[in-house]
């Protein structure tokens, strides 16, 4: 049994000119323990088929599945206490912007105590010996000295620390990382890539990483699931998918990367739908 199972996902969003389908039947699952890699421009949808998973849309979202289960447990019928229970503990996010996502009024320190304390239900002084263990975990430089730090007063590299250190903080079973490279430098990006991977082998977690970086796909993923315009385009092993890509969408992803590009302009998804068409 898959540790989240979403089968025929659709997620509508109401508008002033009518209704807008952002997800329109996906079906996602990963196993535990397993590196599942979501990819697809910016507007495939796959921000939202999380965000859908975790409860974090708004009021205007009208969300359906056929399935939408963790663990065998139905997440679509919980109740708000039960989702609760289980969002922030067993199952997890890192969000993307890691600067806008912390509370800019607020030490470090304090948000991931709040944390512990209301998910773990930790003391305070548990509380603060554990958020110094995670920021050590992380690789926060002076621990200490960061705990008292706002945000403003880290770099990039150190928030999105900071957001994997609340992520991890209860040990969860599954951690969904939104872009957790976006707006870092390539230096940052890869040792934030090698911290997760890290983490991920160590507690034994299942991740699922939504990106547009084909590369981070290629280093890190067991399974990609392929999005476009809030549909499923395709579903493989990541080495099959870099050898023997099904979908001209894939195809088209696929040969924008720089190493792969010929010619004088990028190939558009149009181009290899026209290829397709002319067989």
């Amino acid at each position: 049994m898959a540790l989240l199972n979403i089968r025929n996902l659709t997620v509508r969003f109401a508008t002033a000119t009518g209704s807008f389908t952002a997800v329109d039947g996906v079906d996602v699952s990963v196993d535990r323990g397993e590196v599942l890699a979501i990819v697809g421009e910016s507007g495939s949808g796959k921000s939202v088929s999380m965000l859908a998973v975790m409860g974090l849309l708004p009021d205007t979202a009208t969300i359906t599945a056929d399935e939408m289960t963790y663990d065998g447990r139905d997440i679509s019928n919980m109740t708000r206490a039960e989702r609760r229970r289980l969002i922030g503990r067993e199952i997890t996010m890192i969000f993307q912007e890691p600067v806008a996502s912390l509370n800019p009024s607020f030490t470090t320190g304090f948000q991931i105590e709040e944390v512990l304390r209301v998910n773990l239900g930790l003391s305070k002084r548990e509380a603060r010996a554990r958020a110094l263990d995670l920021f050590r975990a992380v690789g926060i430089p002076e621990p200490e000295e960061k705990l008292r730090a706002y945000p403003h007063q880290m770099s990039g590299g150190q928030c999105q620390r900071v957001m994997i250190a609340m992520a991890i903080a209860s040990k969860p079973r599954l951690l969904i990382a939104d872009e957790p490279t976006t707006a870092l430098d390539v230096t940052i990006q890869k040792q934030i890539l090698d911290l997760l991977m890290k983490l991920q082998e160590e507690y034994g977690m299942a991740l699922i990483l939504i990106t547009h970086d084909m590369g981070v796909v290629a280093e890190t993923a067991d399974r990609v699931v392929v999005q476009y315009k809030g549909r499923k385009m395709e579903e493989a092993d990541v080495l099959s998918l870099f050898e023997a890509p099904q979908h001209p969408y894939t195809r088209a992803l696929l040969s924008a990367l720089p190493e792969n590009a010929t010619g004088d302009r990028l190939p558009t998804v149009s181009d290899y739908y026209s290829q397709e068409a002319g067989r």
